[in-house]
């Protein structure tokens, strides 16, 4: 079976995957509920938190513009754009990042000429991204209120300030092995250098960027429901996140929530938690289907066009 017909058969798996996830998540509350619990966040936090969702699918653009800088192509940002939105919108709810996102990353960059092994440093690349996001947010967390992050996290406030200070060190650390390391590690037929210190310490910063917007958006539907501080949301997603990504539940349903009502308790109202998976997860969903499958019928009208036309010659 050929590689195209794999691809294909993976995404299409792909789809219905998410779209199981979908029904399965709403399935366990009744729509009263749902609607009721949504209903009640005022318009206001309710869009501003769709707009910061806006902005952090924004600085995940940035993770693929700056991938494919590193890998040494040259792509205008329309595509980075697209490809980065429709393979992450997808994703994010699906799970298993690296095979999900990837194998879409794939069917768009290998198209514009990209191999294989430069697909999969791009897809390294924006993993390691978000790793020095979420370690260098929590980070800043614990140094800024490490009294906070001590009765969130259960650690003494001397413990959290250490735990952030090391957190800190270690994205600093990959920035200065960006400066000083050079050459290459191979692993198997493929080799990966470590960025230059530019897009390193840029990695750290649209990481962070993101993370902020995420919780920003969190932020907005919880404070609907009860007073909660931003850092405190901030730290309690920084550790649903990573919950999340160790569990490799896909796209972290119920790990997620379960991680977020237990680090803020009270203050995380199902309400807010389901309009959070419902505008960060669920919206840009569709949106990331439609895209998909036109570029896959425009990809195959032009395969098709392309044929003829060797026919004809």
């Amino acid at each position: 079976m050929s590689r195209k017909i794999l691809a294909r058969l993976f995404i299409a798996a792909g789809i219905c995957v998410a779209g199981w996830l979908i029904y399965r998540t709403l399935s366990q509350h009744s729509f009263h509920e749902i609607a009721g619990s949504i209903m009640r966040i005022p318009a206001r936090n309710l869009f501003v938190g769709i707009g910061f969702v806006f902005l952090s699918y924004f600085c995940l653009t940035l993770f693929d513009t700056l991938a494919i800088r590193y890998v040494g192509r040259k792509l205008a940002y329309p595509q980075i754009a697209i490809a980065s939105f429709t393979s992450l919108s997808i994703g994010h709810n699906v799970g298993g990042a690296a095979l999900s996102s990837g194998a879409v990353r794939y069917r768009f960059y290998s198209r514009w000429g990209l191999s294989a092994e430069e697909v999969a440093k791009v897809i390294l690349f924006c993993g390691v991204t978000v790793g020095l996001g979420l370690v260098a947010l929590a980070g800043l967390c614990f140094l800024i209120v490490p009294s906070g992050a001590a009765r969130l996290t259960g650690f003494s406030t001397t413990g959290a300030f250490l735990l952030g200070t090391a957190c800190i060190a270690a994205a600093a650390g990959y920035v200065l092995l960006a400066y000083f390391l050079r050459g290459s590690v191979r692993i198997f037929r493929w080799t990966f250098e470590m960025p230059s210190v530019g897009i390193a310490a840029l990695q750290v910063v649209v990481g962070v960027a993101n993370f902020l917007c995420v919780s920003a958006a969190l932020h907005q539907l919880l404070s609907a429901f009860e007073e909660v501080s931003f850092i405190d949301t901030a730290m309690a997603y920084v550790g649903a996140g990573v919950t999340a990504i160790v569990s490799h539940v896909p796209g972290g349903i119920g790990v997620l929530e379960a991680t977020i009502a237990f680090l803020l308790g009270s203050s995380a109202s199902l309400g807010a938690l389901i309009a959070f998976r419902a505008i960060y997860f669920f919206l840009p969903l569709p949106l990331g289907l439609i895209s998909l499958s036109v570029a896959e019928f425009v990809a195959r009208r032009d395969e098709e066009k392309s044929l003829v036309s060797k026919a004809k010659s």
